[in-house]
């Protein structure tokens, strides 16, 4: 079972996920930092200083609540839409952005690496359809043999 292990963890697939995940992780931070840092705050100024994560509606129906927070912590029910569209916001630009990433490195790919070359199409076994055809015609040219009386 050991060897099977090793060989399961030394095959390419793991490894190329294992370095996947490690630098999607550290790519998390940079892309957080490029949402909160860079692109909220335009978004903010777009929607004339909104912050849709502190917006809530209280199910119970009383609204004594300052903050999402507050609610939160006196334990009642609360229906915080405006967290999940910042939720849905970020991913909207994060998706984005590693759109723009998976292309940019297709881009790349494709001027640097050369497509395999195809080997050269092998000549048919046996006669081509215009060989064919050519006989058939020289066939039909020649003179018929006259037919004996009897």
């Amino acid at each position: 079972m050991l060897s099977e292990f090793k060989a399961f963890i030394a095959k390419g697939n793991v490894m190329d996920m294992a370095v996947g995940i490690i630098i999607g992780a550290a790519f998390t931070a940079i892309v957080n930092s490029m949402v909160n840092d860079l692109i909220n705050p335009v978004i903010g100024l777009v929607t004339g200083g909104v912050d849709f994560t502190d917006q809530f509606v209280v199910l119970n129906g009383s609204n004594d609540y300052a903050t999402l927070d507050a609610a939160r912590e006196a334990g009642v029910a609360v229906f915080a839409y405006g967290a999940f569209l910042t939720a849905v916001i970020n991913f909207l630009i994060i998706a984005f952005v590693v759109f723009l990433l998976v292309r940019y490195v297709n881009r790349v790919r494709a001027l640097t690496v050369r497509p395999p070359e195809q080997p050269a199409e092998k000549a048919p076994a046996g006669p081509t359809e215009l060989d064919v055809l050519l006989e058939i015609r020289d066939t039909l040219k020649r003179p018929e043999p006259p037919v004996a009386a009897g």
